[in-house]
């Protein structure tokens, strides 16, 4: 059957002089009602999905699309391809040994280090917002900051760990039923496989709204177990030390006596150290293997043209380097994170230098949801730099750990201060990227020293804290190395 089209413009024409301002009416209320939450009107909801692949303590420099030669990351190189990848991307630290609580509280609700609760109960977090914002949300994985602020942030969730660190082959999982969460439960599969396989029966399913899902594997933290069945192996001899080995640290950084510094020896043994890194390796390859699933899975639903997919972790680790083995401490390897958005709008293949912290993510991907975030956020959308090599969100980064380390950075140099012992140290990370070698010392580098010192100072206060960069009496003992210690 024909339609003349002619005739049918002439009857819509040709309607009842009432009919018009009718419509005007309804879209009016629409708009209004819109307003009146506070969330935007999508008629036919186009915006962007988001799925959030979140690790735990996995270093920047562990993807081999990024310059590993030695680790097999076949997924995460394809994603590499697909997006862009921020080099200096970071946690700024933390106030407790425990460095993904605040990390992770950092990123969910868009705080620094300095105005965060670990609770995430003072203010909503970001996920609650955009599912406010009329997103599905859900939660598979790691959650290391209270059990209520679960519920309040996401509406879903499958296989939850709510903890620090545990066995993976071990772990106890709960699940959102009800808006509760369900008695825990031991789990029959890998920890990180159980949270692949809830993200890939979410993504399986057809909706009508957009959908944030959020994956929190809880590795490679260690203990880097994996099922034996894994294929994928590294031989310890053929793992080269990190530029920055060193059989122990040089003096008292403030928390040497922790269990991170005991998983080790004191001093560091080169081939115990190759064997922990080698483990890590096969972690890290185990759940590129977990993450592959989760995207083939995404490449094959509806969703898949219009999904961005993030990928970053709460912070990084030692591995022997400069001695240390956790965490705790504000050199490069602990606080550099990777980073990598793909998805629509998002450039391919592109690496991008712009300082950012972990807590300017959500902030961005408001920006790119259009979703309105929490008032108290005090993240930067970084996505101008997704078109511009030369646009930075800051031009200097300020870290802590506790009371005994304090550090900034900029585009080239980092200072960190140990009050506590009145230490310095000084690195050129452009020519020194491991920080192997101290320029403090050096009368050359004097002038940077002072400024940066006066830098951090500022930037200290400025994110709400009394200045930490030197100590009244320090305490020189602490200059001495640390004894030998058993594992």
């Amino acid at each position: 059957m024909q339609i003349n089209s002619t005739a049918v413009h002439s009857r819509t024409l040709s309607l009842p002089f009432w009919v018009c301002p009718f419509y005007v009416f309804i879209a009016m209320g629409l708009w209004l009602c819109g307003c009146i939450v506070g969330a935007p009107v999508h008629a036919a909801d186009a915006r962007p999905n988001v799925l959030f692949l979140f690790m735990d303590d996995q270093q920047a420099d562990t993807i081999a699309a990024l310059g590993n030669g030695i680790l097999k990351t076949p997924n995460l190189d394809r994603l590499v391809a697909e997006g862009i990848s921020f080099d200096r991307a970071y946690m700024q630290g933390s106030f407790n040994p425990a460095t993904c609580v605040p990390s992770r509280a950092m990123l969910m609700s868009g705080r620094t280090l300095f105005r965060i609760d670990e609770r995430l109960m003072d203010d909503k977090t970001w996920p609650a917002k955009f599912g406010e914002s009329g997103y599905e949300t859900f939660i598979s994985g790691k959650w290391h900051n209270g059990e209520p602020s679960i519920i309040a942030s996401f509406q879903q969730g499958k296989r939850i760990f709510s903890g620090g660190m545990t066995n993976p082959m071990r772990a106890q999982l709960s699940d959102i039923v009800d808006g509760k969460l369900t008695q825990p439960a031991v789990s029959r599969k890998h920890a990180c496989t159980a949270f692949a396989d809830a993200a890939i029966a979410f993504l399986s399913q057809s909706r009508t709204e957009p959908f944030l899902c959020y994956v929190a594997f809880d590795g490679p933290h260690d203990p880097h177990i994996v099922p034996q069945e894994f294929p994928v192996h590294y031989d310890p001899e053929s793992i080269p030390l990190p530029a920055a080995f060193m059989p122990q640290h040089p003096w008292d950084n403030g928390e040497l006596n922790i269990r991170d510094e005991a998983l080790l020896a004191r001093p560091r043994d080169p081939n115990a150290t190759k064997r922990m890194i080698a483990d890590y390796y096969r972690y890290v390859s185990f759940l590129d293997q977990e993450i592959g699933r989760i995207l083939e899975t995404l490449a094959k639903s509806e969703a898949a043209a219009n999904t961005i997919v993030i990928f970053a972790s709460d912070s990084g680790v030692a591995l022997g380097r400069h001695g240390l083995v956790g965490k705790q401490n504000l050199y490069e390897h602990s606080l550099r994170v990777p980073l990598i958005l793909s998805g629509p709008g998002i450039p391919k293949g592109k690496r991008a230098s712009a300082l950012v912290y972990t807590y300017d993510i959500y902030p961005t991907l408001g920006r790119l949801c259009s979703v309105a975030g929490p008032e108290s956020s005090l993240g930067v959308d970084f996505s101008p730099a997704f078109d511009d090599q030369q646009w930075s969100a800051r031009e200097h980064m300020v870290f802590a750990y506790k009371n005994v380390q304090r550090a900034i950075s900029d585009h080239r140099w980092k200072l960190i201060k140990y009050p506590n012992v009145d230490k310095t140290q000084l690195f050129d990370l452009k020519n020194d990227p491991q920080e192997t070698q101290s320029l403090s010392d050096d009368p050359a580098y004097a002038d940077q020293r002072t400024r940066l010192t006066q830098q951090l100072i500022d930037g200290l206060k400025e994110a709400g804290e009394t200045e930490r960069v030197r100590a009244e009496s320090p305490d020189r003992r602490s200059l001495r190395p640390p004894p030998r210690r058993r594992p």
